[in-house]
């Protein structure tokens, strides 16, 4: 049985082997709907749990780099914020070239290039090689990430698609704090005298098993009216980026050249082009980069306003939290990634009870979850302000927890309501606008906090340091609270 062609509803039916073509490209033109199978949903996941993974797996690695391939500070800055600079670039056009070559073969050459580049990493020679790879691997993790959130979005209906985006949302967030446990794990573990390799070997067995997965349970989709790729508007966007995110990175280990202040001075102009050719593509009749009409969608513009701080505060937490733990307290890998359990527990256990609880009050719950999170980092601050000479994983336990927990109920209820505003018809495009919005601002923080933070450390101590980077994101939160207040009541 089929349903009626409409702009939400233009792809095909799933068979039984989750094999199906998009009526664009269908030989046999069903114009069905295609349906997600739970491992077809498994696959999808695991292939957006790598790349969030990989942007935080590298941070309690960093001081182990740096004195084998004597990186230095601003290099290992760029160890992470490139990772999330070419992935925030080349996101929207990785969703555009899905909605125009397919979901599922995009999906498998993101899975096979992430397994590459992940190798490529594991045998860097040098410092720069090492950069040069990760930014590669963020590239294919833009290939990938939006395929799997795209067909979520075109293969799934009603209430199974709720769930399935809360359970996304969930894996976004537990993959971010999941990732320096396992890299403390990894890097303790040290098999076959790999060291700090092993946190990206590790990854080429599991993008094969996608990919090849991804055969056989994944359905084909595109949309059915694909748009040419925008050429100039990603040349923009990667112009922009680079302006804002290069000096705020290496300004300070460089000494403030007079390129860095140039490119600074350049930024808003930049910003003010970008804006203004991708206007002038969607009036023209063409479908830009970054829609900007999509904003005109009260809870999608306020919903990617917000994560702006959100996440931009957990970017610049993460990293912080693992050089004060390792340079600062001289803890080990393993107890800096251990460290991080308090907040995953609280994360998960949040994450599970999150969709009940947004079904039943709303947007509320990201409010609420704000104010934890603000509670949280408040016990921290105070924790790290009053005793540094004492502080170990153990005292940090009840800050982490409550953080976590908070961070849990706003993150996966904040991207479902975001993805939940993205009309099916432009599932590709506007996933691409909210990973874009989220790895760019996770950048943001590596390049401020994380910069203000290594800049402060040797000169006032970097227990002064680190209270002030957690003031300042508690900040943020409030910024978040604020802006909680203005979503849309219920969610889709």
């Amino acid at each position: 049985m089929t349903r009626p062609s409409s702009a939400a509803s233009v792809l095909p039916r799933v068979t039984r082997l989750g094999r199906t073509e998009a009526p664009g490209s269908s030989p046999t033109g069903t114009g069905a709907t295609p349906r997600l199978s739970t491992l077809g949903l498994i696959t999808v996941l695991l292939g957006a749990f790598l790349p969030m993974l990989d942007f935080f797996i590298v941070n309690v690695a960093l001081p182990t780099i740096d004195r084998d391939l004597t990186a230095g500070p601003a290099t290992l800055e760029l160890f992470v914020a490139g990772y999330g600079i070419a992935y925030a670039v080349l996101l929207v056009l990785g969703g555009r070239l899905g909605d125009l070559f397919g979901r599922r073969r995009l999906f498998i050459a993101g899975s096979i290039a992430f397994g590459l580049t992940s190798l490529a990493c594991g045998i860097a020679p040098t410092a720069l090689a090492l950069v040069a790879a990760r930014v590669a691997q963020g590239a294919a993790s833009a290939l990938m990430l939006p395929q799997a959130l795209a067909t979520i979005q075109s293969a799934t209906q009603g209430e199974r698609k709720a769930r399935a985006m809360g359970i996304y949302g969930a894996v976004g967030g537990i993959s971010v704090v999941i990732g320096q446990v396992l890299g403390g794990v990894l890097l303790s573990a040290d098999l076959f005298g790999t060291g700090w390799r092993l946190i990206f070997l590790v990854n080429v067995p599991v993008a094969a098993a996608a990919a090849l997965l991804a055969l056989r349970s994944v359905p084909e989709t595109r949309s059915a009216d694909p748009a040419r790729v925008d050429l100039p508007g990603t040349a923009l966007l990667a112009a922009t980026l680079l302006a804002l995110l290069v000096p705020l990175m290496e300004g300070r280990a460089l000494g403030w050249p007079w390129w860095t202040w140039a490119l600074l001075a350049a930024f808003p102009f930049l910003v003010a082009a970008f804006v203004t050719v991708e206007r002038r593509a969607e009036r023209a009749g063409a479908v830009p980069l970054l829609p900007f009409s999509l904003l005109r969608i009260h809870g999608l513009r306020t919903g990617l306003t917000m994560a702006v701080p959100f996440f931009a505060g957990f970017g610049g937490f993460m990293l912080v939290m693992a050089v004060a733990l390792q340079q600062g307290l001289y803890e080990g890998p393993i107890a800096s990634g251990l460290a991080m359990v308090p907040m995953a527990v609280g994360f998960f256990t949040a994450s599970l009870a999150g969709p009940r609880l947004l079904n039943r009050f709303g947007s509320k719950v990201i409010t609420t979850g704000a104010v934890v999170q603000l509670v949280g980092l408040a016990v921290l601050a105070l924790t790290v302000g009053l005793d540094w000479s004492g502080l170990s994983p153990l005292v940090l336990l009840p800050g982490m927890a409550i953080a976590g927990t908070g961070q849990g109920l706003v993150m996966p209820p904040m991207i479902r309501l975001i993805l939940s505003e993205i009309p099916a018809a432009r599932a590709g495009v506007g996933g691409g606008m909210f990973a874009t919005t989220q790895q760019s601002s996770l950048a943001l923080g590596i390049a401020t906090l994380g910069t203000l933070f290594l800049t402060l450390a040797p000169s006032e101590g970097m227990h002064h340091a680190l209270t002030l980077v957690l003031v300042l994101q508690a900040v943020l939160t409030v910024v978040v609270i604020a802006l909680s207040t203005r979503l849309p009541r219920h969610v889709g």
